[in-house]
């Protein structure tokens, strides 16, 4: 089985970069049997975890990171980036977790394939 790393620094809904690499990690993760998918979000990505997003188009991010959450995927949100933003676990999505520099670069290393947006 291999692992995916897909790591996101776009901002969500300023382009399509974020949706984008959502769609690609739901449907690696829809292929459980063949892959594991691992999702790290930096900069303004962090903020694609927030609960209660509220947008004009459906699904959200969020829903989406969700779903794919719900597929199995491990995601974590980069703490420096989360602490700039003032935003703590408390406000992650379920199954979303602080993670740290150190634990990317463990992933970054164990990983089969590695994917940036």
């Amino acid at each position: 089985m291999q692992t995916v790393l897909i790591t996101l620094n776009a901002s969500p809904y300023g382009d399509e970069r974020a949706l984008s690499a959502l769609r690609l990690t739901l449907t690696l993760a829809q292929q459980a049997e063949r892959c594991r998918v691992q999702l790290f979000l930096l900069s303004d990505a962090v903020v694609t975890a927030l609960k209660n997003q509220k947008t004009a188009q459906a699904p959200t991010l969020g829903e989406m990171l969700t779903e794919a959450l719900e597929l199995g995927v491990t995601a974590r949100v980069c703490r420096t980036c989360a602490d700039a933003r003032g935003i703590d676990e408390s406000l992650l999505l379920p199954g979303v977790k602080i993670g740290t520099m150190p634990e990317l670069a463990e992933w970054t290393l164990s990983a089969d394939k590695t994917l940036s947006f």
